[in-house]
């Protein structure tokens, strides 16, 4: 059976009309939910069969309230379902109305059509009738002032608090139940109801089963509450530990690296001291301090920068950058040591393509570090490449070398903090170990990535991929596709 409001109609306003109207508490859509539940609770425990007016919220947690009460009373009572027919979105943001398949289907079942522009999109509630009890549920969300009339939107139903009322008054009950009388066609309105009379007061016995079962409610929402409460601290606790360990393990990283290179300059000033030491092996010996201070000077250097970039980084603004005003000023300026080891260093980097998305200054950074290790890790007459092509919508910026490799177990770590590529049992290129980190940081800041393909005494190569800006040149495309 199907029945159809006729006016419009608002149980809220109807509860707010009466001579003297309860006051509406503005409580959580989960209390409303625990005043749902104690009601059906009441219902069950004392076997009253009832008629039942409803308008809750489609989920199916709200849904099987009511299948649990039809279950376990008996198909005898009586449910009318409130809902809409269309699927349209309500003036302050509702979600799509409730469909037919969205509440138990049932022969005593009796499904109220309402207006598409009807209040009580913003209403829901739970009405019982019956001879023993009359009770009356309902929540009003209220709409909220938009900031931006145009682009503002409401809070959504989860975060927003309701106005609930919750009474078992006859003489409202009775006002709600004659409103919707109106707003129904004299020949659809059941009959059943049109001679009912709500009672004016529930018997003490249920109204004490019923705030008992309402503070049984309260108490499992609020049990709820403090275990998600205590889990979220928990992790809390746990992320706080965990970066705690992080930290500690940085530093004792830091200071075992900063320590090495003390130790052999402490090494070195004391065989300086030795009054026999002829002069080939004082040269050695200042070599190696002048060696060693360079690699403190790096790592100290290359901790402040890793610091000061990862403070700042969240911070740092993207800007729009063309690979051919980088790249070749980057290439020119190591183009001496490429030459002091026999490395025939190139690049090519056409002048029309597009411009990519970097941390300011960032690009010239990564340029750096990259073409810095390609130059190191490759021996004396040896080749280094840097060149790009057009992926997609990204640009690739390729840095290949003809150096020493790297081992496929070692690609996943190169990464790390401190983590220098080792060839042979002591063979050490010096360095801080960091900039490759520098390089990921960067490039997860603007989007990009970098991924690696070595070969041990082979070579290795770097590519890195960054968002074009722009609309890519065809030519280009085709070129480099």
């Amino acid at each position: 059976m199907n029945v159809s409001l006729t006016k419009d109609l608002s149980v809220y306003q109807l509860v707010l009309g009466v001579q003297s109207p309860p006051k509406p508490l503005s409580l959580s859509p989960a209390t409303l939910l625990s005043l749902v539940r104690a009601q059906i609770d009441l219902l069950i425990e004392q076997q009253i069969v009832a008629t039942l007016w409803v308008k809750l919220p489609p989920e199916k947690i709200w849904q099987s309230e009511l299948a649990r009460y039809q279950s376990l009373v008996g198909a005898s009572s009586l449910i009318y379902i409130c809902q809409f027919a269309d699927s349209e979105i309500g003036e302050a943001g509702e979600d799509k109305a409730e469909h037919s398949n969205s509440s138990p289907s049932s022969s005593n079942h009796v499904r109220v059509q309402l207006p598409a522009n009807s209040q009580l999109r913003r209403e829901n509630f739970l009405m019982v009738l019956s001879p023993q009890f009359c009770s009356l549920v309902l929540a009003h969300r209220p709409l909220k002032k938009r900031e931006n009339p145009i682009l503002g939107k409401a809070n959504t139903k989860k975060n927003q608090p309701l106005l609930i009322i919750t009474t078992v008054d006859g003489k409202i009950i009775q006002q709600v139940l004659d409103g919707i009388q109106q707003a129904t066609t004299p020949e659809s309105f059941p009959m059943l109801l049109a001679d009912f009379i709500c009672p004016s007061a529930p018997e003490a016995a249920l109204m004490n089963q019923l705030l008992a079962k309402q503070l049984q409610r309260l108490d499992e929402i609020n049990r709820q509450i403090m275990a998600e409460r205590t889990a979220k601290l928990q992790q809390q606790n746990q992320n706080l530990h965990s970066k705690e360990e992080l930290k500690d393990e940085y530093l004792n990283n830091v200071c075992q690296e900063l320590r090495t290179p003390l130790t052999h300059m402490k090494t070195a000033l004391s065989l300086l001291n030795s009054p026999n030491l002829k002069p080939p092996q004082r040269q050695r010996y200042l070599q190696m301090l002048n060696t060693q201070c360079d690699r403190q000077n790096s790592l100290i250097t290359g901790l402040l920068d890793l610091v000061q970039l990862e403070r700042n980084l969240e911070e740092t603004t993207l800007e729009s950058v063309r690979l051919s005003d980088i790249v070749p000023g980057v290439v020119s300026t190591y183009q001496p040591v490429a030459q002091e080891k026999g490395i025939m260093l190139a690049y090519t980097v056409p002048t029309e393509l597009p411009a990519v998305r970097c941390v300011s200054g960032g690009l010239r950074q990564i340029v750096i570090n990259l073409l810095h290790n390609s130059i190191k890790f490759t021996p004396n007459g040896g080749r280094v490449w840097v060149r790009t092509r057009v992926h997609g919508n990204y640009v690739q910026l390729e840095f290949r070398d003809t150096g020493i490799g790297i081992a496929e177990s070692e690609i996943p770590k190169i990464f790390d903090r401190f983590y220098r590529v080792r060839v042979g049992a002591t063979e050490d290129y010096g360095g801080a170990g960091l900039g490759l980190t520098i390089v990921q940081q960067l490039l997860l800041r603007c989007g990009g990535s970098i991924s690696v393909k070595s070969k041990l005494y082979e070579g290795s190569s770097f590519i890195i991929q960054l968002a074009s800006v722009g609309d890519i040149p065809k030519a280009i495309a085709t070129e480099h596709e």
